[in-house]
């Protein structure tokens, strides 16, 4: 059996496949703007939410989404309405 040649060919040095990471390289890993460090990622939310897992009859979650857009934000509406009435009782 004879072997296939490969057509492809490295354009990196076997000897040198990757950069010496040094202070500067590492002072450069960062972004800065004004002298800030501007973070990456999802921004952080505001503290005032809570993540919580809930389950919702469909038809009331489909009432909800049916409305269109921001539709979470109108149950979390609700939810405050109704919350403010009990705490009134």
């Amino acid at each position: 059996m004879s072997a296939k040649k490969s057509g492809f060919k490295s354009k990196l040095d076997p000897a040198d496949d990757a950069p010496e990471l040094t202070q500067e390289w590492f002072a450069r890993a960062d972004l800065y703007r004004g002298g800030k460090l501007v973070r990456r990622g999802r921004p952080l939310g505001s503290g005032t939410k809570e993540l919580v897992s809930l389950r919702l009859d469909k038809k009331a979650l489909a009432a909800f989404k049916a409305t269109g857009p921001g539709w979470q934000s109108r149950i979390n509406d609700t939810v405050v309405r109704s919350a403010r009435r009990l705490a009134a009782k």
